[in-house]
């Protein structure tokens, strides 16, 4: 798909990888609207790219159908959908304190599972009215899980359930939307530079860099970005989940 003019939609787009996203979409030409729960981080990205923000909270209905209805005024209705919204949190199953709130995995799943499958359901709902373009294609989704998802660590159950979940749907999705041509995609990406892994002191941030094959350091957003790109103009990627990782593969701890 070609991204000159066309209208996109960046979940998560405040920071990290979506504010990466994002900014590599606008610098392509697309018309960009950036979602993200913490607004004002959202205007400051879409003031950055000539863009629209809304705040949202990806996984209640009524706030994702208020945000898209914010990008379909500004810039029409979007052909793309990036989700990069997600959060983590790091809790054993049984711990000091006995079984791990029910409410703590609940939480997770809700945002980073349920959040992907509303926007993808609301966005490529809107998608299928649109006019075909070459090769009849009409939108193209790409979601965010993780290397959590196949190699979850100690602690991170909740965490890798849900990122295992947006892997796992994807395939069935991409075959039933193939139809009105929307494609579906997922990048899973390993240990990255992004803001919260920057929080974590500098030599843990080397150890962590270090412990990856090649190139042994954090990937960067702009990384990210670059296949998320590729991914919405390569017309013949759809169904897949691509690791973008450096070979690593977790250890338990």
């Amino acid at each position: 798909m070609k991204l000159e003019q066309t209208a996109a939609i960046v979940t998560g787009g405040g920071s990290g990888l979506g504010r990466a996203t994002a900014q590599a979409l606008a610098a392509r030409g697309a018309r960009v609207a950036v979602l993200d729960l913490n607004a004002d981080a959202a205007r400051e990205v879409a003031s950055a790219i000539g863009g629209v923000a809304a705040p949202c909270d990806v996984a209640d209905p009524a706030s994702a159908e208020a945000s898209l209805a914010v990008a379909a005024a500004a810039h029409g209705p979007a052909r793309i959908l990036v989700n990069c919204a997600g959060i983590g949190i790091a809790k054993r199953v049984v711990g000091k304190d006995g079984p791990q709130p029910l409410a703590d995995f609940e939480k997770v799943v809700r945002v980073n599972l349920l959040g992907t499958f509303n926007m993808l359901r609301l966005a490529a709902a809107a998608m299928t009215a649109l006019d075909p373009l070459e090769d009849g294609e009409r939108g193209v989704v790409v979601s965010t899980a993780s290397v959590a998802a196949f190699e979850g660590q100690v602690g991170q159950a909740a965490y890798s359930a849900s990122k295992a979940g947006i892997v796992g749907m994807t395939l069935p999705i991409a075959r039933e939307l193939a139809g009105f041509g929307i494609r579906v995609n997922v990048i899973a990406p390993g240990l990255f530079a992004t803001p919260l892994l920057k929080t974590l002191p500098e030599e843990v941030q080397r150890a962590l860099g270090a412990s990856i094959p090649f190139p042994s350091r954090l990937g960067e957003a702009s990384e990210f970005a670059a296949l998320a790109v590729h991914m919405v103009e390569n017309r013949f990627l759809n169904g897949e989940t691509v690791r973008l990782d450096g070979a690593l593969r977790l250890p338990p701890r």
